[in-house]
C-alpha cells in the first residue's frame, strides 16, 4: 500500500526532508520527499501498520522549528518504488495561493495562556506566525494586517517589537495581539445590553453554562451555539430553540482525556482529533457515555472535537466540563458571524452572546470526519482545510468554476493542477443559503484570482445551483451527470490518470440521471473522458415524490407492493392503518406522482423501515445511520439472495429474504447484517462481472451512502480479497459536498 501526503507550512529550511529520509529508513519504506511550490510532498509504500506509523510520527516527531498548517493524506495502490530518495524540488505550476486555513492554537501559544507570568497569560486572542486566524479574516490580498479585519487594532509598543523582530516567533505574525492592543471579549443579553467585558465577562458566561443557559460565542468561522453537554434539560431546550429535533449535535470536550471517558478512540481517530485542523470526529460511545442522552439520541456515535482557540481553550479549561458546540443558525440557514445577525438570528434561540470586536470575514463552519477501513474519511470539509487545493495529477486547460449540487454544497475553482474547494455551504434551501452560496462564489474567484472560461452545474434543472449558473453564465455553463461527477471526484483525488478506467459504485439518495429519472444506485465503467452506465438497482417507485424521502414508510410500501403484490394487504411490516395504506397501493398500482428511482439511499431508508427502525425522520440519512448501527450490533455472516442481469440488480429477492427472517422472528441486528453483507456480496459480484467483460480491476467506492463504515470496510476488505484496487475519498466527502470536485475536473475533457 502506498500514502501520499501534501504538508503545507513551515516545512522548507528547517531540516524536514532529512527527517522524513530518516523516519522512512527506520520504518522499512520506500518512497520519496520532495518540496514544491506550496510545500512538501511525500510518497511511501509499505505494510499498512507502518504507514500508519508514519502518518502518525511524520507530526508527532517532526523538527520543533517545523509546523504545518495542513496535512492532506489518502492512501493508494502501490506504485512500485525502488528505495527511499530525497528527490529535486519542483517548481511548476502556479504558486500557492496567499490565503492558509485557519490553523489551531498551537502549543507554544497555548503554554502562554495558561502561564500566569506570561504577558498573555488568559488572553484569548493569542496567536503567531505557526497559529490563529487566516482564511476567515482575510478582507483583501497581500495578506498584511491592513488588508485583514485586525486593521483597526494598532498594535502596542511590545506586539510591534515582536513583530519586527526577525528571531521571534511572531515576525510578521498578521493578528499579532495582546490584551492591551487587541479584540476582546463583551457578554450581551438578546436585547442588546451590554453586561461585562473582558475576564468578567467570561467568568459570568461561564457561570451561565453552569447554571443550564444557552450562549451564543462567536469563534472563528462563525458562532457557536454552546450549552452544558451534561444537563439534559439544556441540551433538549437547545434543539427545541434550534429547530433540530434528532441529528445528534458535536461535543467539544476540554482535553483528550476528558474525552477519553466518554467515546473509544482509536491511533486514527486520536490523530484526526489532535491534528492541525481539529475537525470533528464522529466516534463511538463507550458503554458508560454519560453526557446528556439528547446530546445524540438513539445513536452508538457523536461527534467530538478538541479547543481550536485560546478562547475555546480557555473556556473549557475553566468549565472543566464538556459542552455542546453547534452552529449558530436555524436549520438549513447558515451559520451567523456577525453581531447584527446574531442578534436578529439566534434572539430566541441563545440566551445570551459572548462576542468578540475581531470581524469575521467568511463563514466557515466546523469540518467533520470519520475513520472508516483504516483511512480519514471528510464529512464535512471546511474551517481547516479550505481553501487547500486538491493536487490533480495533470493540468486543467482552462480555468473553471464549478457550482456543485443542491445538498452539501460546495463550489470549486479549478486552475493549473489544482482545485481549490470552498469551505461547506450546505443544502441551498433558503434565500440566506443563496445568499451565501453566491457570496462564496464571488469570494473564491476574487481570491484565486481567475475568471472561468467554462462554468459546470449538475444537469438536475431543478437545483438552484444549476439556475444560478443558467442566469449568470449563461454562455460558458456545460452539465454533467450528478454520479459521474461522484466518480470523477474519487478518480481525481486517488491521482489517477486520463487514461485510466475503473468500475464506479455511486450509491446515494438522489441524483438526475441522462433518462431524467431518478438515479441512486449506479455502477458506472468510467474514465474522465465519459461513462457506460453499466448496471443499476431494478427501478422502482417512490409514492409521494419527496414526501417519500421524509417518510421511508411510503418507499417501504412501495417495495413490499413490488415483491408480494396483492399479499401486501396481509402483512404488517409498515405503520399505515388499513385505509391508508389501501390507498397508497392504489397509487403505488396507478404511477400517480411516483416516479421512479433506482437510489441505494432509498433502499437503504426503506429497509430500516420494514425492520421497524424508522418510518419516518426528521434529518437526512436518519433512517440508514440507524440501520447501519443496528447492523454494528451483529457479526452475522449471513446475506440474502439477489440477481444481476439486463444491466439491473434485481433487489426484489432482497426484500423477500428480510420479510421472511422477521416472520421467523430473526433479531433485527441480525437481519440488518445480513443486508448489509448483502449490499456487499452485490459490489463484489458486479465488480468480477465488469472485470471479465472490460478487464477492470480498479473499483471507485463514492455517494453519500459510502459514509456508511460497516458498508466501505467489508466492501474495501472484500474487493481486495478478489484482487481489486479500491479508490475511496480521503480528501473530499464522498456525499454530495464533494461533487464541486468532479465537475470541475470533467471541465477538461468535454
Amino acid at each position: 500500500m502506498r500514502l501520499k501526503l501534501h504538508i503545507s507550512g513551515l516545512v522548507q529550511g528547517v531540516g524536514f526532508r532529512p527527517f522524513v529520509y530518516r523516519l522512512a529508513k527506520e520504518l522499512g519504506l520506500k518512497g520519496y520527499v520532495l518540496n514544491n511550490n506550496s510545500g512538501v510532498s511525500i510518497e511511501v509504500e509499505g505494510e499498512k501498520r507502518e504507514l500508519d506509523n508514519f502518518l502518525v510520527r511524520v507530526d508527532s516527531d517532526k523538527p520543533d522549528i517545523s509546523k504545518f498548517f495542513s496535512l492532506q493524506h489518502n492512501f493508494l495502490n502501490d506504485s512500485g518504488f525502488d528505495n527511499f530518495e530525497i528527490r529535486d524540488s519542483l517548481e511548476d505550476g502556479f504558486k500557492n495561493i496567499s490565503i492558509l486555513p485557519d490553523i489551531s492554537v498551537c502549543e507554544e501559544c497555548s503554554s502562554e495562556i495558561t502561564d500566569p507570568q506570561d504577558r498573555r497569560f488568559m488572553y484569548l486572542f493569542t496567536n503567531c506566525t505557526d497559529c490563529g486566524p487566516r482564511f476567515t479574516i482575510i478582507e483583501d490580498l497581500p495578506y498584511d494586517r491592513k488588508n485583514t479585519s485586525m486593521n483597526k487594532f494598532v498594535m502596542c509598543h511590545d506586539c510591534q517589537s515582536e513583530y519586527n523582530e526577525s528571531g521571534s516567533r511572531r515576525f510578521h505574525a498578521q493578528p499579532n495581539a495582546c490584551n492591551i492592543c487587541g479584540p476582546f471579549i463583551s457578554l450581551y443579553d438578546l436585547e442588546g445590553n451590554l453586561l461585562c467585558s473582558k475576564e468578567d465577562a467570561l467568568e459570568r458566561a461561564i457561570n451561565l453554562i453552569h447554571a443550564g443557559n444557552v450562549i451564543g460565542v462567536k469563534g472563528l468561522g462563525g458562532y457557536h451555539l454552546v450549552c452544558d453537554a451534561t444537563n439534559e434539560e439544556a441540551v433538549v431546550r437547545l434543539r427545541e430553540r434550534k429547530n433540530r429535533d434528532e441529528k445528534p449535535m458535536a461535543v467539544m470536550f476540554p482535553d483528550l482525556y476528558t474525552a477519553g471517558k466518554e467515546v473509544r478512540i482509536n491511533m486514527l481517530e486520536e490523530r484526526a482529533l489532535t491534528s492541525v485542523e481539529k475537525p470533528i470526529v464522529i466516534v463511538n460511545k463507550l458503554d458508560s457515555f454519560s453526557l446528556a442522552e439528547s446530546v445524540s439520541p438513539g445513536n452508538n456515535t457523536v461527534g467530538v472535537f478538541l479547543p481550536y482557540t485560546p478562547l475555546h481553550h480557555i473556556m473549557l479549561k475553566k468549565l472543566k466540563k464538556p459542552v455542546v458546540a453547534t452552529s449558530a443558525n436555524l436549520t438549513d440557514d447558515p451559520i451567523v458571524i456577525d453581531e447584527k445577525d446574531a442578534f436578529a438570528r439566534l434572539s430566541g434561540i441563545a440566551d445570551f452572546l459572548l462576542i468578540h470586536n475581531r470581524g469575521i470575514v467568511r463563514r466557515c463552519d466546523d469540518s467533520v470526519v470519520r475513520i472508516a477501513a483504516d483511512r480519514q474519511i471528510p464529512v464535512r470539509r471546511s474551517r481547516g482545510y479550505a481553501p487547500v487545493p486538491v493536487i490533480l495529477p495533470f493540468k486543467l486547460d482552462k480555468p473553471v468554476l464549478a457550482l456543485g449540487p443542491y445538498m452539501n454544497n460546495t463550489i470549486a475553482v479549478g486552475v493549473d493542477n489544482k482545485v481549490y474547494l470552498s469551505q461547506h455551504i450546505g443544502d441551498l434551501d433558503t434565500p440566506l443559503a443563496m445568499e451565501f452560496y453566491e457570496e462564496t462564489i464571488n469570494d473564491l474567484l476574487s481570491i484565486v484570482d481567475v475568471t472561468p472560461e467554462i462554468v459546470v452545474g449538475d444537469m438536475h434543472p431543478g437545483y438552484n445551483s444549476t439556475k444560478y449558473g443558467e442566469k449568470k453564465y449563461p454562455d460558458r455553463l456545460v452539465k454533467i451527470q450528478h454520479h459521474f461527477a461522484h466518480i470523477l471526484s474519487c478518480m481525481a483525488e486517488n491521482g489517477l490518470s486520463p487514461k485510466d478506467e475503473v468500475i464506479g459504485f455511486a450509491f446515494d439518495g438522489t441524483g438526475y440521471g441522462t433518462d431524467k429519472t431518478i438515479w441512486g444506485g449506479e455502477v458506472m465503467i468510467a474514465s474522465y473522458m465519459g461513462f457506460r452506465r453499466a448496471l443499476h438497482l431494478r427501478p422502482y417507485r417512490l409514492p409521494g415524490g419527496d414526501k417519500a424521502v421524509k417518510e421511508p414508510c411510503r418507499t417501504a410500501l412501495s417495495l413490499l407492493y413490488d415483491t408480494f403484490g396483492e399479499k401486501t394487504y396481509n402483512l404488517q411490516f409498515t405503520p399505515f392503518q388499513d385505509n391508508e395504506r389501501d390507498l397508497l397501493i392504489e397509487i403505488i398500482k396507478k404511477s400517480i406522482n411516483c416516479p421512479l428511482t433506482t437510489s441505494m439511499g432509498r433502499l437503504f431508508d426503506a429497509v430500516a423501515s420494514i425492520i421497524g427502525l424508522h418510518h419516518k425522520i426528521s434529518y437526512h440519512a436518519q433512517a440508514a445511520i440507524a440501520l447501519e448501527q443496528l447492523a454494528g450490533k451483529s457479526a452475522d455472516t449471513g446475506a440474502y439472495p439477489f440477481v444481476i442481469s439486463n444491466h439491473m440488480i434485481y433487489q426484489l429477492p432482497v426484500i423477500d429474504g428480510i420479510v421472511d427472517d422477521l416472520k421467523a422472528g430473526v433479531p433485527g441486528p441480525v437481519i440488518a447484517r445480513r443486508f448489509h453483507n448483502t449490499i456487499v456480496n452485490i459490489i463484489v459480484d458486479a465488480s468480477v462481472q465488469l472485470r471479465k467483460e472490460t478487464g477492470i480491476s480498479q473499483v471507485a467506492l463514492t455517494g453519500g451512502v459510502f459514509q456508511n463504515s460497516i458498508l466501505m470496510e467489508c466492501a474495501v476488505r472484500k474487493l481486495e480479497e478478489n484482487g481489486f484496487s479500491t479508490l475511496v475519498h480521503q480528501l473530499v466527502p464522498p456525499n454530495d459536498g464533494g461533487i464541486s470536485l468532479g465537475q470541475a475536473v470533467s471541465a477538461n475533457f468535454m
